[in-house]
């Protein structure tokens, strides 16, 4: 997640820690919101936040790196292997970073000249380098990026980037094996197995503004408020009985009140959509409660004359009323945060306390964290991290624990 903070203000975290990607010195995993330890930044404010499968990273309004947590593969970007249990200063970087985006053990960095640097697990190609690098523990220009990028995502072993042009390029072959299962006996497109950004084909005549990606599936909302899915439709999160899209397919604006879109943001297999009314919408796999609402309209296929799509259902966006005007949304691999009227917000998947309610059941609906101010959020794969003010009105800690 990207925004602006300032201000006096702390850092919470709560979720899985197996590798101290809280930042709290340990690797206990916590149920409740604890204040990280942030002595490393000396009261930089953080603009950015994003996290991977067990790594944070912290960008800062002097585009500064800060990262902690696992580190098997490279992917804090160090200069060498190691877990890091607290914050600590990406020191190689002469570059002024504004955004990042982490797959699952990996790390994309975005320059404010419009650079993008990668670090990491490259087993699969999504540091987009070429083959010849299996990881590294130091960042590495994607030479192959020309042009000045404007928006990065990461999916779990693909990655993905919007051109300041309105082009989208994908990198990684993470998404191949579906494509393979679900295509055969049809080709997968080349661009699926490139190990160096390529342009994703079927968009030429659009102007992408930013891009998002799930574990297996992408998204990219245009200029125009349009949004294109591609990729892995196991959970019917592409909205179609097709088991996999080999090429962007426009998203019926019907689906989201006739209305253009402003925001997406994705989870493995679910999709989070905002429209220009402030309207949220979600969509995709819902056992665990990462959509928001106890049921999901989900349609059957009324025909199904391929295999493939025999148990395929289709997942429909349906608006989650409680989010209406949220001006934060950010989602971990199962589970999700929200701002809504300065509130925090939380619901899915709560085995690790990602939610943040001292439970570890499975949240529904968005519940209120209420004893928190927060300025910026984000998550990782199972944890979840917040930039807050430092102190907490007495107000909010009466919060009621769902908003009306």
């Amino acid at each position: 997640m990207e925004t602006s903070s300032g201000g006096d203000c702390c850092l919470h975290s709560w979720g899985a820690n197996s590798y101290g990607q809280l930042g709290l010195g340990h690797v206990e995993d916590q149920f409740l919101p604890q204040l990280s330890n942030t002595a490393a930044l000396q009261h930089r404010t953080v603009r950015a936040l994003g996290g991977g499968g067990g790594h944070s990273v912290l960008v800062t309004d002097g585009g500064e790196v800060f990262v902690c947590g696992q580190n098997h593969k490279g992917q804090l970007g160090l200069g060498y292997i190691g877990d890091i249990l607290t914050f600590r200063l990406c020191p190689c970087l002469n570059k002024r970073v504004t955004n990042v985006a982490c797959g699952w053990d990996f790390t994309l960095l975005l320059t404010d000249c419009g650079q993008v640097l990668a670090c990491g697990s490259n087993a699969f190609g999504q540091l987009g380098v070429g083959p010849t690098v299996t990881h590294s523990a130091d960042l590495l220009s994607i030479e192959c990026l020309r042009e000045q990028v404007v928006s990065i995502a990461a999916g779990l072993r693909h990655s993905l980037a919007v051109t300041v042009s309105g082009c989208v390029h994908q990198w990684g072959t993470g998404l191949f094996n579906q494509a393979k299962r679900a295509l055969s006996p049809h080709p997968v497109p080349p661009y699926l197995s490139s190990k160096v950004p390529v342009l994703v084909p079927g968009l030429e005549q659009k102007t992408a503004h930013l891009v998002t990606a799930g574990s297996a599936h992408c998204v990219c909302l245009t200029g125009d408020g349009d949004l294109l899915v591609w990729g892995s439709n196991k959970h019917g999160q592409l909205t179609t009985t097709d088991p996999f899209l080999s090429s962007p397919t426009i998203l019926k604006c019907s689906l989201l009140g006739g209305e253009k879109v402003i925001n997406v943001w994705s989870g493995w297999t679910h999709i989070v959509a905002q429209t220009e009314s402030g309207r949220v919408f979600t969509w995709g796999r819902g056992d665990y409660g990462q959509l928001g609402q106890q049921g999901a309209s989900r349609q059957k296929p009324e025909q199904q004359s391929e295999p493939e799509s025999r148990n395929m259902e289709v997942s429909l966006p349906e608006e989650v009323k409680v989010l209406k005007g949220a001006t934060q949304i950010a989602c971990g691999s199962e589970h999700n945060l929200a701002i809504v009227g300065g509130f925090l917000l939380s619901w899915g998947w709560n085995e690790h306390g990602m939610c943040g309610d001292g439970s570890q059941t499975n949240m529904f609906q968005p519940q209120v964290i209420s004893s928190l101010r927060p300025r910026l959020i984000g998550c990782g794969a199972g944890h979840s991290v917040a930039v807050c003010a430092a102190a907490t009105v007495s107000g909010l800690n009466s919060a009621p624990s769902t908003l009306p």
